[in-house]
């Protein structure tokens, strides 16, 4: 498998950043860390084993992206909006640096975000923005409302960034439409304390006419064993709309 590591300063947040690339060729696949993890936590974890097959056949070239948690939501010296904000900058990195850099290594059109809990909401939170970027969206275990990381506090600018305040917010027919067309995977298991959470934004998406695949796993299904083979289920998009 190819493995090359990547380190630039980021001229969007002023800061280097790092990432780790796997594969040759296929759909570009962001993966967002956990919260507050690493861009190697994939790597360590084994999660790239569940798709070594789809990665040296050159069907998904991986790109694991770090984070900036630390620096916005899990942030508790500054406000809730200078949270936000600070992730808003992070978005705006993934889109005018990170996706470009991917495509001046494989120039294939697909683009999946794609992450667990925390980068669940990642990749969420940025394909609901820039739909136009992405083709499909896995978000294991995910969550889809800030409110825990601002003290219940909720405004236009914290709204950006929470997922499904942002939905419910939306009226704009093209965006909408645009978001349409990708498409959505939310697994989550149903003892997982997420679940309402869950199934609050496939409702909110539903009620915009938007078509996804709810997929309801039995047991906690908050942890790395169960992330490992939802991976293998969902990568290929067979289990796209529904």
């Amino acid at each position: 498998m190819l493995r090359e590591y990547h380190k630039w300063h980021s001229p969007t947040l002023n800061r280097d950043m790092e990432l780790l690339q796997f594969g040759h060729a296929g759909a570009r696949v962001i993966v967002f860390p956990t919260s507050c993890g690493r861009f190697f936590d994939w790597e360590n974890r084994g999660m790239l084993n569940a798709i070594s097959r789809h990665i040296d056949e050159g069907w998904v070239q991986v790109f694991c992206v770090d984070g900036v948690d630390p620096e916005s939501w899990f942030n508790h010296h500054v406000s809730p909006t200078d949270r936000a904000r600070r992730h808003l900058q992070y978005q705006e990195y993934v889109i005018q640096e990170v996706l470009p850099f991917t495509k001046s290594k494989n120039d294939n059109d697909f683009c999946i975000a794609m992450g667990a809990s925390f980068g669940a909401y990642h990749s969420y939170s940025i394909a609901m923005r820039y739909p136009t970027h992405f083709n499909r969206v896995l978000g294991m275990s995910g969550v889809y409302d800030v409110r825990e990381w601002t003290n219940n506090e909720m405004n236009d600018v914290i709204a950006q960034g929470s997922p499904c305040e942002y939905m419910l917010q939306l009226h704009d027919g093209h965006h909408i439409d645009q978001i349409r067309k990708l498409d959505l995977i939310i697994p989550v298991g149903k003892a997982d304390p997420l679940f309402g959470n869950n199934r609050w934004f496939s409702q909110i998406l539903w009620d915009k006419g938007i078509w996804h695949a709810f997929r309801e796993w039995d047991g906690f299904g908050h942890d790395w064993p169960y992330w490992y083979d939802m991976i293998q289920h969902y990568i290929g998009g067979a289990e796209s709309r529904g």
